[in-house]
């Protein structure tokens, strides 16, 4: 009988052990929610937010933004030179693994550059099409070679697209395969990934920052209604939820047990015109548009005072960005003139919404109202956020609100992106201008400071007058935690720093 007791005793201690065992691991996972979730882990085919955010976790470019958004720092790449011609770059590439154990060398890097350029289903190719040649005396020797000096060019090296990948295992899975489990550098690699419901990223031992490394895992969860996120968090089913509903902040606030964090952003949300689509091909039509909207009520309205109203595609706080720019007011009735002068006064479109997103939704029914004063009728279609973009990609819309963050320090991916006519048919908008288009590849490579900052004024105002997309507004990055996560944060560029985020 006493050695029953004994060894049910051990067998309970043993439960007992492997409990706290478990809470353990469990209290190093940090869970977050999120309204999207990931398309791909081929960091060339993305350009969305839900994905970059992840990269930043999983692969590590040359170049690194800091905590501020405001500097360069290093990467897989610990330290570089610039030729005095600016046309050559030599990088010394850290000694260094993958997450599968194989080590990481400078032909990686060149093959993730040259790919990033070359492949044809990279949307980032106009971007590093400045690059002659890539070289690697040596494995830890990097040298890239530059058609011409491009001031953006190290900028666009701390781009999460740009990440270093392995050449090894790319070529060993395929792109398909690889693009489902990657193998990268950074503080986490990819353990699991369930369309539509969670990307579960384990901690990277081999890492080169490991030991700074808290968090034993992270998993993104896929959580596309607003108020259910929240409600989880406020539940402590969640460590921590992105994009707070504006109308959520003050209670959220008062909530002892989370933390919410406004971060400083690089966030401009407008308003999406399909230019292919019969009358919003007129410049006209797109300004009455414009003049039919009334920002300042979307900021009140909607973001309960935290935004701004937009002016410009670049930023507010951001580099080049021009205050001054045109800003037209609301004027329904000037609005409903030119639409019917440009023989588009039965205008109807149709504005795709991200369902769930409270946000998005009340601006849709906002500009409903607003638009119809001016004559337009509009179709609200809700699709789950995972449907928006293949459907902006497809150009199956009239309109849709969507939103951008930075990601380099420079102007010129933006710029690239929205107006610079490369794969990404101007951030979907099929916008079409050839002197637009030859000042984004002309300030690409300007040097001058002063002659680059009013190439950028210059095309600031030729975006607004063709009105490319509607600026609607800017804000900051809306997130709240539990009071037990520390370092939770984004910078302006939008990169988590989970690597240093703690769970206590």
């Amino acid at each position: 009988m006493k050695r029953k007791h004994v060894k049910l005793a051990a067998a309970g201690l043993l439960l007992a052990l492997s409990a706290m065992s478990e809470l353990a691991q469990a209290a190093g996972i940090l869970t977050i929610g999120r309204r999207e979730d990931s398309t791909t882990f081929d960091p060339i085919k993305s350009a969305q937010n839900a994905d970059n955010w992840v990269f930043s976790n999983v692969f590590d470019p040359l170049i690194r933004v800091d905590k501020t958004g405001t500097k360069l720092e290093p990467g897989v790449a610990e330290s570089w030179t610039i030729s005095p011609d600016g046309k050559v770059y030599t990088f010394k590439i850290r000694d260094t693994k993958f997450s599968d154990g194989s080590p990481l060398t400078s032909h990686d890097a060149a093959f993730s550059l040259l790919r990033i350029r070359d492949n044809a289903g990279s949307l980032w190719r106009d971007s590093y099409s400045n690059i002659a040649k890539v070289e690697t005396p040596d494995d830890r020797t990097l040298v890239i070679t530059l058609k011409a000096p491009a001031a953006p060019f190290l900028s666009q090296l701390a781009l999460p697209n740009a990440s270093v990948i392995s050449e090894k295992a790319l070529k060993a899975e395929g792109e398909d395969e690889f693009a489902e489990k990657p193998v990268g550098s950074g503080a986490f690699r990819v353990k699991e990934w369930v369309r539509g419901e969670k990307v579960v990223l384990e901690k990277n031992p081999l890492f080169w920052q490991a030991k700074d490394v808290s968090l034993d895992g992270v998993e993104w969860l896929t959580i596309p209604d607003d108020n259910t996120r929240m409600l989880k968090v406020q539940a402590g089913e969640l460590d921590a939820a992105l994009t707070v509903p504006f109308s959520r902040i003050a209670s959220l606030q008062k909530d002892k047990n989370l933390t919410v964090e406004l971060d400083p952003s690089t966030r401009e949300d407008h308003l999406l015109i399909n230019h292919s689509h019969g009358a919003l091909g007129k410049v006209a039509v797109r300004q009455a548009l414009d003049f039919a909207i009334d920002k300042d009520a979307i900021v009140k309205t909607v973001t309960f005072g935290y935004g701004q109203v937009a002016n410009s595609y670049i930023p507010a706080g951001a580099l080049y960005h021009y205050s001054d720019n045109l800003r037209r007011p609301y004027d329904p009735e000037k609005a409903k003139a030119m639409l019917k002068a440009a023989g588009a006064s039965d205008l109807a479109l149709n504005y795709v919404v991200n369902a769930g997103d409270e946000v998005d939704e009340q601006i849709a029914i906002l500009l409903q109202q607003q638009l119809a004063k001016a004559g337009v009728k509009v179709n609200l279609q809700k699709v789950d956020p995972s449907q928006s973009w293949d459907m902006l990609v497809a150009g199956d819309y009239d309109i849709s609100v969507m939103y951008w963050t930075n990601d380099i320090l420079d102007p010129d991916q933006k710029t690239t992106f929205v107006l610079g006519h490369d794969a990404n048919m101007n951030y979907m908008t099929r916008y079409h201008n050839e002197k637009v288009k030859a000042l984004v590849a002309a300030a690409r490579l300007e040097m001058d400071p002063k002659k680059r900052e009013q190439m950028y004024i210059s095309l600031q105002k030729m975006a607004k007058a063709d009105v490319n997309w509607i600026d609607l507004y800017y804000s900051p990055y809306r997130n709240v935690s539990r009071k037990n996560i520390k370092g939770f944060y984004q910078n302006p560029l939008g990169r988590f720093f989970l690597e240093n985020t703690v769970k206590e």
